[in-house]
Parts: structure tokens; C-alpha cells; sequence
């Protein structure tokens, strides 16, 4: 049975955890005073690290039942309102990569990008953000009796960490967000971009030590390198959203994260000619994968259920013809398709299609399910045939047996946030963005180094003069889609909004056109708006 930290100290925590102002998220979802405020919870470290556990869950599931009853989010459906999934929602369905055919309030304005400052889903990602920042706080305040202590004084950088990373995910989404680091009552001031930034800049600069050498660290559990690929990836977007090129210090802090012990997994277990598909099946946290894992979202089929994360992800992406059984799941929930812009993104080579339309490739990241299936699409809602399907996340392991939950409800695979693979990525843009202490060689390694893995040989090599930011755009969203990362970079490439990369039914229209530029960010919830006079909107909104 797969049993992670999380999982184990789940059944420690169930009783302690500390909702009971978890209605005021819809309110004012800045602090949660009432967290962590039991005395025994640090009565010594065995207690702290429970507490730390929650810290981590509150990524991974949605309430104190799971998957469904007393949901800490508000307002939206509770499965829904998972991080991930979320993520999911705002990063991916807003972008080429992916669409859905559900008609939820608010999720059909995703794709079209038409959506308002009430949308239930741009809303719950702030809350579920700000429900993170309070916890992290709490557990930060309440450590402070136990700083003899150098197990505890880890644990409290761990939640600076977490803290730091729920920042992170506000300034993308958000920009303009209160900077809240204590527990308060008081109705928080409104804080610039720049200063949220500067935050979460000098918390992982000062952390960096404080956290456990790259490895330490049990399973599960951030360690330094996890601080050091944020700040890559910090860096690499200063210039959007500070206004200041930050390409060097990205190179730096990805050179530290990628001469630590983790590894690009090149363990094919499952002997299909490509050691890719291994990062997503249920044994990812032992069949070679979890090497590469600098920081991810633990799952477990029986106890840490949800109907978001990589339950969402596997059973959202099966409908029409496919077998839901060969991806471990009871049924798909014929929702998650792509574009055709994603898959042309892949060379490939058609064998026995009619119309031309690729149903084979030479690259083993290209996870599409082509039968019955139309690459185009017409119909977004309700079409399932309608995209390319894809089966890159799935609920079997690398011998081919199912997740541990036997009626095939709930997702053993645990999701990746950041990867070995992506601060490769990282790298190489910011030495064609002009950083300085890297080279263009090493770069083009580190991608061959990707590509040989998802060829299964040299046959998908490059040259040096074949690496450009064109090449790295697209390269990203062949290694890293459905992985809550193609807006930001779209933003990063200027091609989110603009009419400069169009994907079909971007802005609503069936070929796509461009939208207005205010939607490179989303909007303030409009109910905090009301609350909490301090905030001004984002504009457009």
C-alpha cells in the first residue's frame, strides 16, 4: 500500500484541524486566527509535525471528511476546489492546451477568457491561496515555543516555504494581494507586485539553509532545492512582473537545483521505450520518478481521497471509446480534451489515417488517444469526440496493476508542481534571454538530455542552432502540459492575449483572436472587494 508523509500523519491530525473559521473565506480570506491554536498541538516535535502535515494537505485536499463534507472553500463545488485541480482550471483550460465540456458557472468562460471578477473559480483559488498563507502563519507563530528545538526550526522553514509558494501563485494569478505574515484580525492593507515579490524573493534566501541538504529530507517534504528551483522560477518571470530582467539569477539558482541529487528519471520500468510516462502513473513516488520530483502533491487511492488533483486529471481525460479500466479508473467523466495546437506541436508520422491526421509519434510525450476522436475541434461543449484525448496521467502503475483503491474511485499517482525536467527549461531560456554564467551548450544538453528520454534514443537531438526562445516555448508545453504551467509562460512569450499565437476557440472563437491585455492577470473576488475597502481591482474588472 502507497503511504507517504502525508498519508501517514493524516491519521494523526483528523480531530485537531481547525476549521472553524473556515466559512469566512468567502469573506475575507486573508487569516484564519482560529488555526493551530491548540496548546498540545506543540506540546513537543511529534505534534509539531502533524501540524506541519496539514500545512501540506490543505495543496492536496479540500476539507476534514474528503472527498466530500465540511469543505474548508465555500461556494464551489468542494472537489473543485482542490489546488490542483484549480491550478488545472486557471493555467491550463485558459490556454491551447486543454479544454472541458462541462457547463459548471464560470468554467466555459475559462477557455473563451470572458470570465468576471465572480467567477467561482478565479474566486476559490484565491481563498483556497489565502487559506495557505493563514495556516502557514499560524504554524509559524505557534512553532516559536519549540525553537530549541532543530527538527522544529526545519518544520518552520518548510511552512515558510509553503507560504512563500502560495505567494508565488497569488502574484501570478493576482498581482496586487495583501502580504499578511501573522495572524490578525484586522482587514489587511493591499500590497504591490513588486513588494509581494521582494517577500518571497528574501524568504527563500533566507530559508535555503534552514531547510534539510538536497535528499535529507523524508518523502513528501520539500528540501533546499525546492527553494532554489522557485527562486528560478521566480527570476525567470521578474521581468514581467517586476519590470526587471532577473535572467542571471535565474541561470545561478538552476544550476544549483540541477547539481543536487535529483535526477532526470531515465528508468523506463515499464519497457515501452520511454522513461516520460513513468513521472505519471500510480508508482511514481517509488518507480524511479520521485528522483526528479523537487516538489509534489502526494495522493493515496484510500486515505487522502478528493475529486480533485490526479483523480480529476485521470478520470476527466477518459470518455468516448476509451477503456477506463486500462487507466485504473471505475469511468471517465468525459470532460478533459486538447487542442490541435498542442498536438502540432509534435513531429509525427501517420499511419493508416484517412484524413491525414496524426494518430502515431516518435516522441513519447506526444500521450494522445486518437480513436473516434476528431483533432479538430467544433464543439467544445458536451463533445467529448471532439480533441484529441490524453492519457498522460494514469491510475496503473509501471507493471500495468491498478491503484490501491479497489473500487476505482480515487487516484494513487501524485502530481508534480516542480520538476527537474522544468528547471532544465528554465536554464536554457534564461541564457537566450541574455543571462549571464551559463552557455548555450549546456543548455542544448539539457534539452537533449529531455528529448533523448522521450525518443527513446538521439533520433529527437538538437543542435545549438536550433535552440531559440520559439524552440523553448514549445518545448515547454511538450514536456510540461497539463502540468499547471502553459499561461504563465504564454504570458512570459507574450502570447496569452495577444493576437501574435492564436489556438482554436481562444477568445471565444472558433479559430481564435486575441482578447484584451487586462486578462494576463484575473480578477480580486469581488466579494473581497466589498469586505476589505483597502483593495483596488485588478483593471479591466
Amino acid at each position: 500500500m502507497k503511504m507517504n508523509f502525508i498519508n501517514k500523519l493524516f491519521f494523526i491530525v483528523p480531530a485537531m484541524v481547525l476549521f472553524s473559521c473556515h466559512n469566512d473565506l468567502d469573506l475575507d480570506p486573508t487569516i484564519d486566527p482560529d488555526s493551530f491554536t491548540e496548546e498540545n498541538v506543540f506540546a513537543n516535535e511529534t505534534e509539531a509535525k502533524s501540524a506541519l502535515a496539514k500545512l501540506y494537505a490543505s495543496l492536496a485536499l479540500t476539507g476534514q471528511e474528503g472527498p466530500a463534507g465540511q469543505p474548508d472553500i465555500s461556494g464551489i463545488d468542494e472537489g473543485t476546489s482542490q489546488y490542483s485541480r484549480m491550478l488545472f482550471s486557471l493555467n491550463e483550460l485558459t490556454t491551447d492546451n486543454a479544454v472541458v465540456g462541462w457547463g459548471d458557472p464560470g468554467l466555459p468562460d475559462l477557455h473563451a477568457m470572458s470570465w468576471g471578477a465572480s467567477n467561482d473559480f478565479t474566486t476559490a483559488m484565491y481563498n483556497r491561496l489565502a487559506q495557505e498563507v493563514s495556516f502557514c502563519n499560524s504554524f509559524i507563530d505557534n512553532a516559536q515555543s519549540l525553537t530549541n528545538s532543530d527538527e522544529v526550526d526545519a518544520f518552520v522553514a518548510e511552512a515558510r516555504f509553503l507560504r512563500a509558494f502560495a505567494y508565488y501563485n497569488l502574484i501570478d494569478l493576482y498581482a496586487d494581494v495583501p502580504l499578511v505574515t501573522q495572524v490578525s484580525t484586522n482587514v489587511p492593507e493591499q500590497n504591490s507586485r513588486e513588494e509581494i515579490f521582494g517577500f518571497i524573493e528574501t524568504e527563500l534566501l533566507e530559508i535555503q539553509d534552514l531547510l534539510k541538504e538536497s535528499g535529507a529530507n523524508e518523502y513528501g517534504r520539500v528540501d533546499r532545492v525546492a527553494a532554489w528551483a522557485l527562486l528560478s522560477k521566480l527570476y525567470l518571470n521578474a521581468e514581467v512582473w517586476i519590470g526587471e530582467a532577473r535572467y542571471t539569477d535565474a541561470i545561478t539558482y538552476s544550476q544549483l537545483a540541477i547539481n543536487s541529487t535529483y535526477s532526470i528519471n531515465v528508468n523506463d520500468e515499464n519497457g515501452d521505450g520511454s522513461a516520460y510516462d513513468e513521472l505519471f502513473k500510480a508508482d511514481n513516488d517509488t518507480n524511479g520518478a520521485q528522483n526528479e520530483f523537487i516538489f509534489a502533491i502526494n495522493f493515496d487511492g484510500n486515505s487522502s481521497r478528493t475529486y480533485g488533483g490526479t483523480t480529476f486529471l485521470v478520470h476527466a481525460s477518459r470518455g468516448g471509446s476509451m477503456d477506463p479500466a486500462a487507466a485504473g479508473i471505475n469511468g471517465g467523466w468525459e470532460g478533459l480534451r486538447t487542442t490541435s495546437a498542442l498536438v502540432n506541436k509534435f513531429n509525427y508520422a501517420v499511419t493508416n489515417s484517412e484524413d491525414g491526421d496524426p494518430i502515431e509519434w516518435a516522441d513519447g510525450r506526444a500521450m494522445f488517444y486518437t480513436d473516434g476522436q476528431n483533432l479538430e475541434i467544433n464543439t467544445i461543449a458536451n463533445t467529448f469526440t471532439d480533441g484529441y484525448a490524453i492519457t498522460k496521467f494514469t491510475n496503473v502503475d509501471s507493471e500495468g496493476n491498478p491503484g490501491v483503491d479497489e473500487g476505482g474511485d480515487f487516484v494513487d499517482t501524485d502530481l508534480p508542481l516542480i520538476r527537474l525536467a522544468e528547471v532544465y527549461l528554465n536554464y536554457a531560456e534564461a541564457v537566450l534571454r541574455n543571462g549571464s554564467g551559463g552557455d548555450l551548450q549546456t543548455a542544448t544538453a539539457y534539452i537533449n538530455e529531455l528529448r533523448q528520454r522521450a525518443f527513446g534514443n538521439n533520433n529527437g537531438n538538437i543542435t545549438s542552432g536550433d535552440l531559440d526562445l520559439d524552440f523553448i516555448i514549445d518545448e515547454r508545453a511538450r514536456e510540461l502540459y497539463w502540468e499547471g504551467q502553459r499561461r504563465t509562460d504564454l504570458i512570459r512569450f507574450g502570447d496569452f492575449t495577444t493576437g501574435s499565437y492564436l489556438w482554436p476557440f481562444k477568445g471565444g472563437a472558433q479559430g481564435g483572436t486575441a482578447v484584451s491585455e487586462f486578462r494576463n492577470l484575473f480578477p480580486l473576488p469581488s466579494n473581497n472587494i466589498l469586505i476589505n475597502t483597502n483593495l483596488t481591482q485588478n483593471p479591466g474588472y
